[in-house]
Formats: C-alpha cells, sequence, structure tokens
C-alpha cells in the first residue's frame, strides 16, 4: 500500500472514531433482512453491502453501530429508523 493511500485510510478511520456518537441498531423478531437493509440504505445512507453485513450483524450479536456523529444527526436518523419500526438508540463512543 502506497504512502498516500495509508494517510489517506488512517486519516478516514480517524475522522470516523472522531464521532461523539453511535447510532447502534437491535435485534428483533419482527422486521426482515430485506426491510432492515432498505431502511439502512435509505436512512443511514449505507451502501447494499454495508446494510446487508449490518443486518446480519444485529441478527448474530444482538447489536449494531450502523453510523457515527454528532447528537442532532444520529437523533433524526433514529426518529425515521423508529418510524420504520426498528429498534434504535443513541449512545455516547
Amino acid at each position: 500500500m502506497s504512502t498516500i493511500t495509508e494517510k489517506k485510510s488512517k486519516s478516514k478511520v480517524d475522522e470516523i472514531l472522531s464521532k461523539p456518537f453511535k447510532l447502534i441498531l437491535h435485534n428483533d423478531d419482527y422486521n426482515s433482512f430485506d426491510w432492515v437493509i432498505t431502511c439502512l440504505i435509505k436512512v443511514c445512507g449505507h451502501d447494499h453491502q454495508q446494510a446487508e453485513q449490518c443486518a446480519h450483524i444485529v441478527h448474530f450479536s444482538g447489536e449494531c453501530d450502523v453510523k457515527r456523529g454528532d447528537y442532532e444527526k444520529l437523533s433524526t436518523m433514529k426518529e425515521k429508523l423508529i418510524n420504520a419500526g426498528l429498534s434504535v438508540t443513541i449512545e455516547s463512543v
């Protein structure tokens, strides 16, 4: 890996980890994988593969950190996901 690519990757990881809050999706027995994936794409801006991976993590682990950011931004996403029938919380990092 080139130095430029390493620096870009490191700065992107640092940016993600510097976010003060995380949006956590919790497992339930009601929503289908397809619905969860659709919601994550539409509300959180995930691509299909990322949304699918999060859905599997939630299924097998019980919860998944699906987004990081400031409280105001995550609060809006949380409300949209709750309105879609998903179970989500916001926690500080």
